[in-house]
């Protein structure tokens, strides 16, 4: 509680380890300690979710409230500062989350009416103790409310405010920058985004594109499972499925996958526990495949850590032949050997290795993958605050650091062997700049295929380059 709490008398009625009332509070409370720790808002979320049996439904709702406060918070500032006679940062911090929270539902939640989400957020203030709150609370978000109108558009504009399926929200003023005369700075007040960043995307990609990425870049992903074929087969994973009331559709050009539209939490679904299935984004469920390693096989993981791809490459090799998973990272190294075990998968030996290149396993390896650390900007939908974390220098250092994994691993790769080097990201430098400079200093290595994903409705963002060692 900060200072101006206390001079005031105000305090929460509920205590903080007491299960919220409901998905507002909790959200609220999601966001207040968030805001003070700092921690990976999906972890704050993954432990809370564990603390209370909150149904899915409700589950759903407070996930899409806590990250999309977070991935909108510059959005939210600028609706807010707009109808404030005082600047934002001037009130206290739980006040702007409270306020926070209306604005997003009544700006991006088209399913809460406009009165029940200001009456809900009063209510909250006067719940938590907060009742010297509860005016400018009710004043604000009327306002937001006011501002808000139901008529749509497909175009950016200083009255457009974006929304997600490539469309934008009439405002009744103007609030946004001018896209036209500066689409960086409208794109970073509008998607909520840094502006480096959009002024990186700006400066290559068309007005069309940097808007389509940004959208993409706020839509909370879709949930996909990739199938075991060594427990099940697709066909038969959605009958069991959807007789247990769970929904589930086949994805065109993906035939091991499964796109699920609703359900409960990941590990309550049937055939989890089995090892049936893994949830998995669709780009990600290319690099496996990309990298095609054989049957018996000595394959590396170099970054494999929680294991994800680890276990799509033991899967296609049918679980013959070894593969090494090395992570510098301990507690997640773990995670390997219990998706490995869940998914009945013993070719996989899970390595830990340090930062300064040590301990790191012995040549020659059959296939390498190499899923380096990146910037993430193809998967800013995913992780709600990596956005506001990144800085340019970033870019700069983590470029170096795929520049050394990248040649520690060519080193242990066989003549003839292939590597696979996968982000990500959407950043030149990480992605085919950096492959172009490795294969102008290796003449040896052959670029056998490489592909660009932008983040978008089918699948994260990213790039994938396999690399193959030439003979001569």
């Amino acid at each position: 509680m900060n200072r101006s709490d206390e001079s005031s008398g105000s305090r929460r009625s509920a205590p903080l380890g007491l299960r919220p009332q409901n998905a507002l509070e909790f959200a609220f409370r999601q966001l207040d300690e968030y805001r003070a720790s700092q921690q990976w808002v999906q972890d704050r979320l993954h432990a809370a979710f564990t603390r209370w049996n909150w149904p899915g439904a409700q589950r759903g709702l407070v996930t899409e409230l806590v990250c999309g406060v977070v991935r909108r918070q510059a959005t939210l500032d600028v609706l807010l500062q707009k109808v404030l006679s005082r600047p934002l940062d001037s009130l206290e911090p739980s006040l702007q989350t409270l306020l926070s929270l209306g604005a997003y539902q009544l700006a991006f939640l088209d399913d809460v009416p406009d009165y029940a989400a200001v009456n809900e957020v009063v209510e909250l203030t006067k719940s938590l103790g907060y009742h010297r709150w509860t005016k400018i609370a009710n004043g604000v978000l009327r306002s937001i409310g006011r501002l808000c109108t139901e008529e749509r558009s497909d175009q950016p504009a200083f009255d457009a405010l974006p929304l997600t399926g490539g469309y934008y929200r009439r405002l009744t003023e103007a609030v946004f920058p001018d896209p036209a005369a500066d689409l960086a700075v409208y794109v970073a007040s509008a998607f909520s985004l840094p502006l480096w960043l959009t002024q990186r995307w700006c400066q290559r990609m068309s007005p069309e594109e940097v808007c389509a990425v940004a959208m993409a870049s706020n839509t909370a992903p879709q949930t996909y499972l990739r199938v075991n074929r060594r427990r099940t087969s697709p066909t038969a994973l959605m009958e069991k499925l959807q007789a247990a009331g769970v929904k589930v559709e086949p994805i065109a050009d993906h035939p091991d996958a499964l796109r699920l539209i609703s359900g409960p939490a990941i590990p309550q679904i049937p055939g989890f526990t089995a090892g049936e299935f893994t949830p998995q984004d669709l780009t990600a469920m290319r690099a496996a495949p990309r990298l095609s390693p054989g049957a018996g096989d000595r394959v590396w993981d170099v970054c494999a850590a929680p294991g994800t791809k680890t276990t799509h490459l033991a899967e296609l090799m049918d679980d013959h032949g070894e593969i090494i998973a090395t992570d510098v990272d301990f507690e997640r190294l773990t995670r390997i050997d219990e998706n490995a075990k869940r998914l009945g998968l013993s070719s996989i030996r899970g390595k830990f290795v340090k930062t300064d290149g040590t301990l790191l396993p012995e040549g020659p390896f059959d296939a390498i993958l190499l899923d380096v650390p990146c910037s993430n900007t193809g998967v800013l939908h995913r992780r709600p605050e990596a956005r506001w974390r990144l800085e340019p220098r970033d870019i700069i250092d983590l470029v170096e650091q795929q520049a050394n994994l990248l040649a520690v691993s060519w080193m242990r790769l066989r003549p003839g062997g292939r590597l696979l080097y996968s982000t990500c990201s959407i950043e030149p430098e990480e992605n085919e700049e950096r492959i172009m400079r490795f294969l102008a200093l290796h003449p040896e290595a052959r670029l056998l295929e490489a592909a660009v994903f932008r983040p978008s409705a089918q699948g994260d963002g990213g790039y994938q380059a396999l690399l193959q060692h030439f003979v001569q």
